[in-house]
C-alpha cells in the first residue's frame, strides 16, 4: 500500500486536471484566434487568393492590324498557316531535355535534328541566329510552313510528340502588291521578351508572351496601334483541373489598320529604277580608280510636295521581310546581317549619311544672300581657287566667268561658293573667329534642318551632320589623343594630317568653310533630309515632317484617325529668293547640268526643277546624288560609289516622273497611263464592316476585308 495520504493524492489529481484543462483552453483559444484572424481579419485577401488557384486563363491572340498602301492595297495583313510550335517547359521536364522528341519531330518537318533544336534555343550574347529571342514559357514556332499531313501526323501520334502542337494559326505575310517589296519601310516582327514583358506591365497597352512586336519600319512606328489587345477566357476547375464553370471573359481586341501615303505603284517603280540604275552604274568606268564603278548601295524617295508624305521610299541592297516569319533561319540572318551582306536591314533613305555634293549648294546660295551677297550680282567663276598652296578646283576645272548666284546653280560652279565661303570665314576672323562670329554658312544649314531629325515617323532616323565651331571642337576633343600620338611633321601622308589636326584640329580652318560651300567635307545628309528640304522649295518654303502613316482605321472601318501633316519650320529665306533659287533649279533641268536628262520633258505643262550631286568621298568612289522636283513631288535619289549625279541617277529619276505622270519618250502626256498625276488627296473607302474599295494592282484581285484576305484571279 501506498504511504501517500489520501489527501495528497487528491491535491495532485487536481492540479494535473486543471493544468489540462489551461492547456486545452489556450490551445482553443489560439486555434479561435488564428480562426478569426483567417476568416475575419483577412478573409477577402485568402478568399480571392484560393479562387485564384482555381482560375485557369485561356489567351487568345488578337489579329494583329493590317499595313495599306494609299488606295488600300494591303503591303503587310495576315493570313493563316498550320503552325508547329514546341513548348519548352515542357521539353526541359523530359530527362533528354526533349532531344528525342525533337528529332522525331525533325523526321516529320523534313528538317535536321539541329535545324529543330536551334529553333528552340534561347539566345544571348553568345547564341547565334537562329534561335529563340521571345519568352521561354510560350510555345516556339518550328516552322510555319507545315502540311496538311505533318500537322495531321503529330495530332494523331500525340503520345510521341509531347509538348508539340500543330495549329492552324495567323501570321504575318508581306504581300508584296505589283512586286513592290518596301522592306526597310515596313520592317518585321519578332517575339516579345520577358524584359519588355516587365517594363509594359503598367502601361496601357501590356504585352502578352503570345505577343509578336514590331522590329523596324512602321511595324515598329505604329507597333502599339497595329497589335491590338488579346482576349483572356477565364475557367474555374477543382484541385483535378476539371472545368465546373466560366468566370468573366474579355475578348480580344483586332489591332487598327494603318493607312500609308505609300502607292504601291510607284514604290513597285521607285525599287526597279534604283535597282537598274545602279547595274548600269557598275558598267561605267571609273577614271579615278581605272576601275567600274561598284555601285554598291543607293536610296531613293518619292515625296509630295505640299504635305511631305512620303510615297515611295526605296533603300538597295533590300530583303524580304516575310524570312522573319516563324522564325528567321540561320543562312537568312547571316545573308542579312554578316559582314559581307551589306546591310540590308538597313534603310537608307533616313539611315545612309554621305556628303551632298553639289545638291547642297541652294543652302549656301540662301547663306550668301542673308549674309549681303546680292543673288543677281557678278562673281568670278574661275576653273580652281587657291588658298595659301592649296588649290581648289571647280568641277572638271571649267571656268565660266563672271556669273549670278542663279548661273552658278546652273552649272555647278565650285569656284563662286569658294570664293564666297573663303570672304565669309575671313570677315568672321578666319582661324582665330571674333568672340561672336556670323557663321551664315552654318546657322543657315542647321535653319534648312540639317543635323538633326526630320521628324519622320520611321524608327532610327540619323541625323546627318552640320561641321561647324561647335562640332569642329567636339571632334578635336574625341580625337585628340590619337592624333597627337601618331602624327608626325614630317612623315606620310595620314601623319601629316594627324599632327596638323593635333595642333589646331579644333579650329575652322579655311580648307575647312570652303569644302564644306560645296558639301564636301565633314557635310553629312540623309536622303529624306534632301527631299525635305527640295519639297520645301517647291511648296513655297514650309519644311513638312516626312510621313509614311496617313491614318489609323480602326478594325471595324468605324473609327478613323487621320495623320495630319505638321512643319518643323520655314526656310530661312524671303519670297523673292525662292522664286530666284525656284527659276535657277529650273534652269538647271532646262540648260544646265541636268538637261541632258530632261530632254522632251514637258516643261511648259509640268515645269522640273532638279540639281545633280557629285561627292567625293576618301577612299571611295563619287556618290552620285540628283535632287529634283515639280508642283506635285520631290524626288531624291543617291547611290554610292555611283559617279555622277546626272550620269547614275538622271535617267531612273526621269523614269520615276514618267511614269507619275504617264509621259512617253517623245514628251507627251496620257493621264490614262499616269500612276498619279496629281498626289492622292483621299483615304480608300471603309465600309462598316472593314471592308475596302482597293483598285487591282499587278494581277487582278479581289479585296475581302482589312484582315488583309485577297484571292488571285
Amino acid at each position: 500500500m501506498s504511504n501517500i495520504p489520501e489527501t495528497g493524492r487528491t491535491t495532485r489529481v487536481t492540479v494535473r486536471l486543471v493544468a489540462i484543462q489551461i492547456l486545452v483552453f489556450s490551445l482553443l483559444l489560439t486555434l479561435g484566434g488564428r480562426l478569426w484572424y483567417l476568416q475575419i481579419r483577412n478573409g477577402d485577401e485568402y478568399s480571392d487568393e484560393a479562387a485564384s488557384n482555381h482560375v485557369q486563363q485561356v489567351i487568345q491572340p488578337a489579329t494583329r492590324g493590317s499595313i495599306l498602301d494609299a488606295r488600300g492595297i494591303p503591303l503587310a495583313d495576315n493570313e493563316t498557316r498550320l503552325v508547329v510550335s514546341a513548348s519548352r517547359t515542357d521539353l526541359m521536364k523530359m530527362k533528354d531535355d526533349g532531344k528525342a522528341v525533337l528529332t522525331r519531330l525533325a523526321g516529320v518537318l523534313d528538317m535536321t535534328p539541329k535545324e529543330v533544336m536551334d529553333k528552340v534555343r534561347l539566345c544571348d550574347s553568345k547564341t547565334p541566329q537562329p534561335c529563340w529571342n521571345g519568352s521561354p514559357y510560350q510555345p516556339i514556332p518550328i516552322t510555319d510552313e507545315a502540311t496538311t499531313q505533318q500537322a495531321l501526323q503529330i495530332r494523331e501520334r500525340a503520345e510521341d510528340f509531347p509538348g508539340v502542337s500543330a495549329e492552324p494559326t495567323p501570321v504575318r505575310r508581306y504581300a508584296a502588291p505589283a512586286e513592290s517589296n518596301a522592306a526597310q519601310v515596313l520592317g518585321y516582327l519578332s517575339p516579345v521578351t520577358d524584359d519588355e514583358i516587365k517594363e509594359a506591365e503598367d502601361s496601357e497597352s501590356p504585352l502578352l508572351r503570345s505577343d509578336q512586336v514590331g522590329r523596324s519600319g512602321l511595324e515598329r512606328a505604329y507597333d502599339a496601334q497595329l497589335r491590338g489587345k488579346a482576349g483572356v477566357t477565364r475557367y474555374e476547375v477543382d484541385n483535378l483541373g476539371r472545368v465546373i464553370g466560366q468566370r468573366e471573359s474579355d475578348k480580344a481586341q483586332p489591332g487598327a489598320n494603318l493607312v500609308t501615303s505609300i502607292d504601291s505603284r510607284v514604290q513597285a517603280v521607285a525599287e526597279k529604277e534604283l535597282h537598274l540604275a545602279m547595274k548600269e552604274a557598275r558598267k561605267v568606268h571609273d577614271k579615278n580608280t581605272g576601275t567600274n564603278y561598284k555601285a554598291d548601295a543607293g536610296a531613293v524617295v518619292v515625296m509630295e510636295a505640299k504635305t511631305g508624305r512620303v510615297v515611295a521610299m526605296a533603300s538597295n541592297p533590300t530583303y524580304d521581310p516575310n524570312a522573319w516569319v516563324g522564325g528567321i533561319s540561320a543562312k537568312d540572318y547571316k545573308r542579312l546581317t554578316g559582314k559581307d551582306s551589306n546591310f540590308p536591314l538597313l534603310n537608307r533613305a533616313i539611315q545612309g549619311q554621305a556628303a551632298p555634293g553639289s545638291i547642297f549648294k541652294v543652302i549656301p546660295t540662301a547663306a550668301a544672300v542673308n549674309a549681303g551677297y546680292p543673288f543677281n550680282g557678278s562673281y568670278p567663276c574661275p576653273s580652281s581657287y587657291s588658298i595659301g598652296g592649296q588649290v581648289f578646283k571647280n568641277f572638271e576645272s571649267k571656268g565660266h566667268g563672271s556669273i549670278s548666284l542663279g548661273q552658278a546653280l546652273e552649272v555647278s560652279c565650285d569656284t563662286v561658293y569658294y570664293g564666297l565661303a573663303h570672304k565669309q570665314w575671313q570677315k568672321d576672323g578666319g582661324i582665330d573667329p571674333k568672340k561672336n562670329p556670323a557663321d551664315w554658312f552654318y546657322k543657315t544649314a542647321h535653319q534648312f534642318g540639317l543635323g538633326k531629325e526630320t521628324g519622320i515617323d520611321l524608327p532610327n532616323e540619323v541625323t546627318g551632320r552640320v561641321p561647324d565651331r561647335q562640332w569642329k571642337k567636339d571632334y578635336w576633343k574625341a580625337n585628340e589623343k590619337a592624333w597627337c600620338k601618331d602624327g608626325k611633321k614630317d612623315g606620310d601622308y595620314a601623319e601629316r594630317i594627324a599632327y596638323e589636326n593635333c595642333l589646331e584640329g579644333m579650329k575652322m580652318r579655311a580648307g575647312d568653310a570652303v569644302n564644306y560651300s560645296i558639301g564636301q567635307g565633314d557635310t553629312l545628309v540623309t536622303p529624306i533630309q534632301m527631299a525635305t528640304i527640295y519639297a520645301a522649295i517647291s511648296n513655297g518654303g514650309t519644311l513638312y515632317d516626312p510621313t509614311v502613316g496617313k491614318a489609323i482605321v480602326s478594325s471595324d472601318g468605324k473609327k478613323v484617325e487621320a495623320i495630319k501633316p505638321k512643319s518643323h519650320g520655314k526656310l530661312p529665306m524671303d519670297v523673292k529668293t525662292r522664286k530666284l533659287i525656284d527659276d535657277a533649279l529650273a534652269g538647271v533641268a532646262t540648260r544646265g547640268t541636268a538637261a541632258w536628262r530632261f530632254g522632251g520633258w514637258p516643261q511648259d505643262k509640268i515645269p522640273m526643277h532638279a540639281k545633280t550631286g557629285t561627292a567625293e568621298v576618301y577612299g571611295k568612289q563619287t556618290t552620285s546624288w540628283f535632287a529634283t522636283y515639280t508642283k506635285d513631288y520631290a524626288i531624291v535619289m543617291t547611290i554610292a560609289q555611283g559617279g555622277t549625279g546626272s550620269g547614275a541617277s538622271g535617267p531612273a529619276v526621269r523614269n520615276i516622273y514618267n511614269a507619275l505622270y504617264g509621259i512617253d519618250k517623245d514628251g507627251k502626256i496620257d493621264k490614262k497611263k499616269a500612276l498619279l498625276y496629281t498626289p492622292q488627296a483621299k483615304l480608300p473607302k471603309i465600309e462598316a464592316d472593314g471592308t475596302i474599295d482597293a483598285q487591282p494592282v499587278g494581277k487582278p484581285y479581289v479585296a475581302v476585308g482589312l484582315g488583309g484576305r485577297r484571292e488571285d484571279q
